[in-house]
């Protein structure tokens, strides 16, 4: 390798650092921002309000219940609290299956990793868009606490058509707050999220049922960041609250 080659690849590399840094810094900014601004949509729910009306309604992270925390961790990501972003494992399981397939059909995404997604890029699977929304998730990790990632995942989360975040899902489905969620309930709610979409307007199907009670008796072995005192796992009965939209 001649020296003025060996000097332009040394630029190029640079240039790609130097591109990277100033990309984290900027999401880095915007994850410091987060820590005490509740965002007021998602890119999801952006492009969404071009279609309709969305329902969505903020719910800080004690009035949610425990058992919808446990169950979308279970369904989603089981080692939430002890990952810094990435999961290894997954990510080597989705690039196996991407490709057999030759095409990205697998994510392996994280709880920080989706809500990267959700926040700020397109449903659009590439790697490029892979690259982005693990930069962006790296910045959330760094400028946020497990419990606050978590809090805004379940609150811009795509639960049905039109539907975001838990308070709506719970109304839509179960007519209660995200409150007042039973262990059951959180569980068809947390089977649902790979798909919401689809069994929002198929109803119950025999996959949910099986994957609810799946998620149902793993829900007592994951952690959860700053868990309250719910009892697992006993069920309450729905309380009906007046549906309203945003």
């Amino acid at each position: 390798m001649t020296m003025t080659l060996r000097y332009r690849l040394l630029q190029f590399l640079a240039l790609i650092f130097v591109a990277f840094t100033l990309y984290l810094l900027w999401y880095l900014g915007q994850a410091l921002r987060l820590q005490y601004h509740n965002p007021e949509e998602s890119a999801y729910m952006l492009r969404a309000r071009e279609q309709g009306q969305v329902q969505q309604y903020w719910r800080d992270y004690d009035q949610i219940s425990d058992y919808l925390k446990r169950a979308v961790l279970i369904s989603e990501d089981s080692h939430f609290t002890r990952h810094s972003g990435f999961d290894w494992q997954g990510i080597r399981y989705a690039l196996k299956r991407n490709l057999e397939a030759g095409k990205p059909v697998a994510g392996g995404s994280t709880i920080t990793q989706q809500l990267a997604k959700n926040l700020y890029l397109s449903g659009k699977r590439s790697y490029v868009r892979k690259g982005q929304e693990a930069m962006i998730a790296l910045a959330l990790e760094l400028g946020l606490s497990k419990r606050r990632i978590l809090e805004l995942y379940l609150n811009v989360a795509q639960w049905g058509h039109q539907i975001y975040g838990a308070e709506a899902a719970s109304r839509h489905y179960f007519t209660v707050s995200a409150a007042r969620l039973s262990a059951e309930q959180a569980a068809q709610l947390a089977a649902m999220l790979p798909r919401p979409n689809y069994y929002d307007f198929q109803g119950p199907t025999d996959y949910i049922s099986q994957r609810a009670d799946w998620i149902l008796g793993q829900m007592a072995l994951v952690r959860i960041p700053d868990p309250g005192n719910l009892p697992l796992p006993p069920v309450s009965e729905p309380e009906p609250v007046e549906g309203t939209t945003q």
